[in-house]
């Protein structure tokens, strides 16, 4: 078992429940506004790849075709990271449900409220955070 969940499955979390459903709260509304991102850049990336097809609306020059190359691959960098963000709310919110969340998964001490609430899908406390460096 990892060391987020006890064998008997009891909670862990050092948070109570009402506390553990706040969290919920901020980390649904950011997946929320997260989802309306991922959908935004996918139209961004729709209408770019089939304004690249259609020359016949624009002079070709290779600069520009240049210029819109790189615009989508900064969109589809922004889309996978959206993406990834999304998981990592998805995963916050199984720890809120199986009662593990709060606890850094590095020093095993409680992950302090204020940190939770500016990186609520975070799994590592400050303390732990800081000596990565």
């Amino acid at each position: 078992m990892s060391k987020e969940t006890k064998d008997n499955g009891e909670r862990i979390s050092p948070f109570s429940d009402e506390e553990l459903e706040y969290f919920r709260g901020i980390i649904l509304k950011k997946r929320e506004d997260a989802e309306r991102d991922l959908n935004l850049l996918m139209d961004a990336l729709k209408e770019s790849t089939e304004n690249s097809s259609d020359e016949s609306a624009y002079s070709f020059h290779m600069a520009d075709a240049g210029s819109d190359a790189q615009e989508r691959e900064k969109t589809y960098m922004l889309f996978n990271r959206t993406k990834k963000f999304i998981k990592y709310l998805d995963d916050a919110v199984e720890r809120i449900n199986n009662k593990s969340y709060g606890v850094c998964k590095v020093t095993g001490k409680k992950i302090s409220k204020g940190r939770l609430e500016a990186v609520p899908h975070t799994q590592i406390s400050i303390e732990a955070k800081l000596k990565r460096r």
